[in-house]
């Protein structure tokens, strides 16, 4: 199925259906989330009114369909990032579990007193706090890439950083707040290049929606995503690890399904992606999110990059020439999204008066705070882009915020 860039809004009930005083919905959030295609609810719909029945547990007509649309949605994503395997695919509820996961099983078995975890400083805080929580347990030192005025890493500090110790390397792809893309495979080897030792995990919540990822090209041992991010449902997510490395974990939780045998005397465990996924999982969820990458794939990553582009591009040129109007960092690639302060004016009355135009975008330190203190702001006003982002959007947005500047001169 081709889907016309053009006409693509139309593919998505809530931006057709939401108006407001006559005025169309601007939907400019989908760093936070992003809105789902028809093709997406259909499924999910599909499945509760058709076949909805457990998976793997029944031998029934219903329960076998089901499961197979379960592991297809597997297969879907192993081939979308490329991975060797579905065996390499966990299902967990988002980002955030999947990061946890392994810092909780592989931090937990692995990391010893004195090891070192090395993040950024454009870090989202589910890619700070579990490894801040696991140090902690562990008495690890966490060791942060300090970023510059113009939002990119320093990159040169990374060898610096590096040692024997190093043990965790967790970056993220793209920065939500600032838009960053980090160049993640030249990050890769450089971490191969001066740690043999380090695992290396890429947070992907920013970018998987937006760009290729090949995690065979890129050479990272875990990725994790979320599947609300890429136009797929809530409560689901994705951790890509190595098999060898998944092999080599014990089991975050306890339960059905993730075991191999079970006595009161001893359990052991099933092997991965299993091991990692007890209990009865979010059947619907899973297969949504496998039809969302389907769709990802007939609409082209390619075409989706270059559309947000212009759009992104439209817009740092349209609030650039409002003087009252301040963007957030220039790197040297910027995904697409777009954060702005306002002269004496906080970014939570801003984003208030632009949902009274229909205008929704995200205000606030988005689970950043260390990059707000970095660039001494105490919050911004998001701008972020998905495939159904339009021009009149931003020319919208740019009418209202000259209405904030004006009520608040």
């Amino acid at each position: 199925m081709n889907h016309s860039l053009e006409n693509i809004r139309a593919e998505f009930p809530v931006l057709a259906q939401n108006i407001k005083n006559a005025k169309p919905f601007a939907f400019l959030d989908s760093t936070a989330t992003t809105q789902k295609p028809m093709t997406v609810i259909q499924v999910m719909h599909d499945f509760y009114t058709k076949h909805y029945s457990s998976v793997k547990r029944g031998v029934y007509q219903s329960s076998e369909k089901t499961t197979q649309a379960f592991e297809k949605a597997r297969k879907e994503i192993a081939s979308f990032i490329n991975a060797t395997s579905e065996n390499e695919i966990v299902f967990t509820s988002g980002t955030t579990a999947s990061i946890n996961l392994v810092a909780w099983s592989y931090g937990r078995k692995f990391l010893q007193a004195g090891d070192e975890i090395l993040i950024s400083a454009l870090e989202h805080h589910a890619n700070i706090v579990p490894w801040q929580l696991i140090a902690e347990e562990k008495g690890a030192l966490l060791r942060v890439i300090p970023v510059d005025d113009q939002a990119n890493l320093v990159l040169e500090k990374i060898p610096e950083l590096l040692t024997e110790k190093t043990k965790i390397v967790a970056i993220t792809h793209i920065s939500n707040v600032t838009g960053t893309v980090n160049p993640i495979k030249e990050i890769i080897q450089t971490v191969r290049n001066f740690s043999k030792n380090a695992k290396i995990l890429i947070d992907a919540a920013q970018s998987i929606a937006h760009q290729k990822i090949d995690v065979q090209e890129l050479d990272c041992d875990f990725l994790a995503f979320s599947g609300h991010k890429m136009y797929g449902p809530t409560g689901i997510g994705v951790l890509f690890g190595k098999y060898e490395l998944l092999e080599s974990m014990p089991p975050l939780f306890g339960g059905g399904e993730m075991i191999k045998s079970v006595s009161f005397e001893k359990t052991t465990f099933a092997p991965p992606p299993a091991r990692f996924e007890a209990g009865t999982p979010p059947i619907a969820e899973v297969i949504g999110l496998g039809e969302a990458v389907k769709w990802l794939k007939e609409t082209g990553l390619d075409n989706i990059h270059r559309k947000e582009s212009g759009i992104l591009e439209y817009a740092i040129s349209q609030f650039s020439e409002i003087p009252e109007i301040h963007i957030l960092g220039n790197p040297k690639e910027r995904g697409a999204l777009l954060s702005i302060t306002l002269e004496g004016i906080h970014a939570h009355d801003a984003a208030m008066i632009l949902d009274e135009e229909n205008i929704a975008v995200r205000s606030g330190h988005h689970c950043a705070e260390p990059v707000m203190k970095r660039f001494n702001i105490p919050a911004t006003l998001r701008f972020s882009f998905g495939v159904y982002s339009e021009k009149w959007e931003i020319d919208r947005a740019l009418i209202a915020l000259k209405r904030v500047i004006r009520l608040f001169k």
